[in-house]
């Protein structure tokens, strides 16, 4: 447990440290605490903290920088967040994909890091659904889903089908299955089979398969907005492996998913710092993020990855205040 005056010492040197990059030493740390220590006290206290893990010196320079722990400590115990500087910002109501885009843009033009967000799991249900003929056998099919987003699917068919014909199995459709999920479709589509007219059942059956393809590819999508922030970032761009490593986790979207996944089991804003535990396996990285809703229901992740030397009181205050903003443009107010 460390003391009073070791706290204050700890805060300094993490805010010295985040503010210019640069490792602090114990002349500099005597100017930012405010506290009356000489040197010689502050550099033993400085030993008690390396000693803990809390702070390390790099190569060989005589300041120190903080560790992963170190880091944390200052996010639990340090941190203090001004509110209400932000609400400038808006996200306006639109299509779940367009609204996502947007507050991926949002963290990270604000941030001037990476933005990240995880799409909302679609729903498998069917608002509204239309054929269209494009050519002989080629068909667009239309699937708007409940929540007003709009997929569309060509496909290819073994027999080529009127204009009508397309309209009476949509009507069809429309009529009778609306609001059903995918999947008892096809079950009631099986039952009923026999009662509908061979080529009108295959073709509801075609528009069946490409309804679940459409959902199943937008199922869990990652939007990453603000990858090239990270090479105007100085603890980036003097290394290029972190650097490499940084651009490979995004490639890696299902390794991402299970990141984010993870922070969004908890309310609110969750920090997790690189190097300390397997949920961010990079030393150099660390994630701000917090979950959204629709209508009251979590749905999503959002949040924002940057380096770990990063200003987390205005992570921390982007991340919520951009969840919310997601949370009102998706929801449908009465």
């Amino acid at each position: 447990m460390l003391d009073e005056r070791s706290k204050m010492l700890m805060k300094a040197l993490v805010e010295r440290y985040i503010a210019d990059g640069q490792p602090v030493g114990s002349r500099t740390l005597s100017k930012e605490s405010g506290l009356d220590l000489s040197p010689a006290t502050i550099r033993n206290v400085m030993a008690d903290l390396e000693d803990l893990g809390l702070i390390v010196s790099p190569h060989t320079s005589a300041g120190r920088i903080p560790t992963a722990r170190g880091y944390r400590l200052f996010v639990d115990t340090m941190l203090t967040v001004q509110q209400g500087h932000m609400t400038a910002h808006s996200l306006a109501p639109d299509q779940p994909q367009k609204v996502i885009s947007n507050a991926a843009n949002l963290l990270s033009n604000l941030s001037q890091f990476v933005g990240v967000v995880i799409a909302p799991r679609r729903t498998s249900a069917f608002r509204h659904i239309e054929f269209l003929r494009l050519s002989e056998r080629r068909l667009l099919v239309i699937i708007v889903a409940p929540d007003g987003d709009v997929q569309n699917r060509v496909i290819y068919t073994e027999v080529d089908y009127t204009q009508s014909q397309l309209a009476e199995a949509a009507n069809f459709l429309n009529s009778n299955y609306m609001g059903l999920e995918i999947e008892q479709v096809r079950q009631r589509l099986q039952g009923e089979v026999e009662s509908l007219r061979g080529e009108i059942a295959a073709l509801m059956q075609a528009a069946v398969n490409a309804s679940s393809e459409v959902i199943s590819e937008a199922q869990d999508e990652v939007v990453i907005s603000g990858e090239r922030n990270l090479l105007s970032v100085s603890d980036f761009s003097s290394d290029m492996g972190h650097l490499r490593r940084a651009f490979e986790l995004f490639e890696q979207k299902a390794q991402l998913m299970r990141l984010l996944d993870v922070t969004g089991q908890a309310e609110g804003v969750r920090i997790f710092i690189g190097g300390e535990s397997q949920v961010v396996p990079f030393e150099d990285l660390s994630i701000v993020s917090s979950p959204y809703e629709v209508d009251g229901k979590v749905v999503g992740t959002l949040g924002v990855i940057g380096p770990t030397r990063m200003a987390y009181d205005r992570m921390i205050q982007i991340v919520d205040i951009t969840s919310k903003l997601v949370s009102n443009a998706l929801s449908h107010h009465k």
